[in-house]
Parts: structure tokens; C-alpha cells; sequence
């Protein structure tokens, strides 16, 4: 076996093992614990953290930050992995430790001279345009953390200008248009609660509620949290002209569907709870004619309310 493919291996089963001893390694790869210890010399000038105890019982072990194997990508696959990680600029915080301009530039500059110019050459003829993310969210990490663990956390959560304490156990987050969004189990309301995470001021966990068993509710089947008795209250009808039914497209929202007709036009259907008539009245309103709201007449009432304030100000 070559040196360079033994030290390949030897990365990834010490990322395998918690504790190895050199004896061990030796016995492995069939060559003598001199050579192991160089392997690992250089291992550790590679940048595998690894830690030495002496003594009997004594060994190597990695730390916690472990080191992945070398990954061979095609060209292709490069490129695209550089412009997937390149589209993460639009968004200012992101719930991992490490930030997406240094992952970019590590990955850039391990890449061979001919695929970096190739990328310098399509930066300015490729994008993938979207809504800047505006203010800092600083418990995107501890959100996540929490819905993977399902524990329950206590929030203090700023809504149109006041501070109210909640205890919630999250389910995940996504990213929509800019912003970041927290489906959770809400204990105070006793349902499913969508927060939005650049809202939520404090976080902390909560040891006086259990968690409930959320272990197969996720993002795409969350809604099944959801009493449409109590929660869900109307049903939402509104017709869409064909520039209607783009516009739409260019911003999905979960538990509503569009259904489209062969002339291009579409009608959208769902159930909304009563929260969510001021949300659907200032989203809606953006389509201006393109779209018709033929139910609920509470949210045709909130949008003649709104439409008025609107005309009121160029009286």
C-alpha cells in the first residue's frame, strides 16, 4: 500500500474511532509503529487534531473537530457545489458555527487553476438572485439544536411592539424571502405556531414543561399538529390572473395550493386561521388586480380596511 493511500485510510478510521493506539494502527496496516508514529506526524501537520495520553492505558484519540477524507468531485460538481454555496451570501446568519465566506474561499482555492478560472468567468454571468436577509438572527443554532433534541425552550418574542414569554418546542426552520422562520408546538396556545426567528429576543431552556413527541413531525408534514377546529377557521379562495398566478409562484406558501387552469389563470385554496387575515391582507394586496379574494369575507373586510387607510392618506 502506498503512503498516500495509507494516510487516506488511516483519516478516516481515526475519525471512525473514539481511542486507537499505535499498536493497533500498526497491526492494521501491516507496517511497524515507527512508521505509524510519522503517520501521524503528519496527520497532525494536516490539520487531524489529534490528542496523546502516556501511560499504560494511555493512546491517541481526535477531538471533537474532526477532519473529513479527501473527496475527489468532477468539474461540474465543483462548479455547482461553489454556486450553491455562493447563493448562502443573501443570507446573513445561518445556523451553523462557521460562516459561508470561509467555506467559499477554502473550497476556491483547493480547487485546480483551469476550474477556478472557469468559475471567475461565470461569476458575472450566473446568479441566483433573492431577498437579502435584512437584520442578524442570533439563535438560528440553539432552534435547530432544539428541534433535533425536541426540547422546549422559554422565548421572549417581540410582536407588533410588544414583548410576550412563550414556551415552545420547535420542529425546525426555513428560509423564505429573506427571513427565517420557526415552526414549533407553542404551549401557551396548546397548537402549532409558526414564529418569526428574527422576533425572538431571548432564549433559554425551559425545565418546567416536558416535551411532547414530536420525533416524526417535520417541516414538510408539520401541519398535521394542526385541530382544524380550533386553529384553522376559514377557508381561503382567491382567483389569480395569469401574471397573478407568477407572482404567486415566486413566493410559496406552505398549506395553501394553487391549483392552475389551462388558460394560465389559477385559484388558490387552504385553510388560514384568524391571526393570519392581517398576514394574507398585506401579501395579497401586493397583486393589486391580478388578484380576487372571494373568501373569507373577513379577509375581503380587512383588505376594503386597508385599501381605504391607503386612499385616506392622499385625501
Amino acid at each position: 500500500m502506498s503512503k498516500a493511500k495509507r494516510l487516506n485510510e488511516m483519516i478516516m478510521m481515526v475519525n471512525r474511532k473514539k481511542r486507537f493506539t499505535v499498536r493497533e494502527l500498526a497491526q492494521e496496516f501491516e507496517v511497524s509503529k515507527r512508521t505509524i508514529l510519522r503517520d501521524l506526524q503528519e496527520l497532525s501537520e494536516m490539520g487531524v487534531p489529534l490528542y496523546s495520553e502516556a501511560g499504560p492505558h494511555g493512546g491517541y484519540q481526535v477531538l471533537n473537530e474532526r477532519i473529513l477524507p479527501p473527496i475527489a468531485f468532477s468539474e461540474d460538481e465543483a462548479i455547482s457545489i461553489f454556486f450553491a454555496i455562493h447563493a448562502l451570501r443573501h443570507y446573513i446568519s445561518l445556523p451553523f458555527d462557521t460562516e459561508y465566506e470561509s467555506i467559499k474561499k477554502k473550497f476556491y482555492l483547493n480547487l485546480s487553476g483551469d476550474i477556478r478560472d472557469t468559475i471567475d468567468k461565470m461569476k458575472n454571468r450566473v446568479d441566483f438572485v433573492s431577498v437579502d436577509q435584512q437584520d442578524k438572527v442570533p439563535f438560528l443554532k440553539q432552534l435547530l439544536e432544539a428541534s433535533i433534541e425536541q426540547e422546549v425552550l422559554k422565548i421572549k418574542y417581540k410582536k407588533n411592539g410588544e414583548l410576550t414569554y412563550r414556551s415552545i418546542q420547535p420542529i425546525g426552520i426555513y428560509a423564505n424571502g429573506g427571513k427565517w422562520y420557526c415552526p414549533s408546538y407553542c404551549f401557551v396556545n396548546k397548537g402549532y405556531r409558526v414564529f418569526r426567528c428574527d422576533r425572538i429576543q431571548f432564549i433559554e431552556r425551559d425545565e418546567n414543561n416536558c416535551p411532547i413527541d414530536l420525533s416524526n413531525i417535520y417541516l414538510k408534514n408539520r401541519f398535521s399538529l394542526i385541530n382544524t377546529k380550533e386553529e384553522y377557521t376559514f377557508q381561503l379562495n382567491v382567483e389569480l390572473t395569469n401574471k397573478g398566478v407568477e407572482m404567486y409562484k415566486s413566493e410559496i406558501w406552505a398549506n395553501i395550493e394553487l391549483s392552475k387552469r389551462e388558460d394560465g389563470t389559477g385559484i388558490l385554496k387552504g385553510n388560514i386561521s384568524k391571526s393570519d387575515i392581517h398576514f394574507f391582507c398585506h401579501y395579497l394586496i401586493t397583486f393589486g388586480e391580478e388578484a380576487f379574494i372571494k373568501s373569507p369575507p373577513e379577509l375581503t373586510q380587512c383588505m376594503k380596511e386597508k385599501l381605504n387607510n391607503i386612499l385616506n392618506q392622499y385625501d
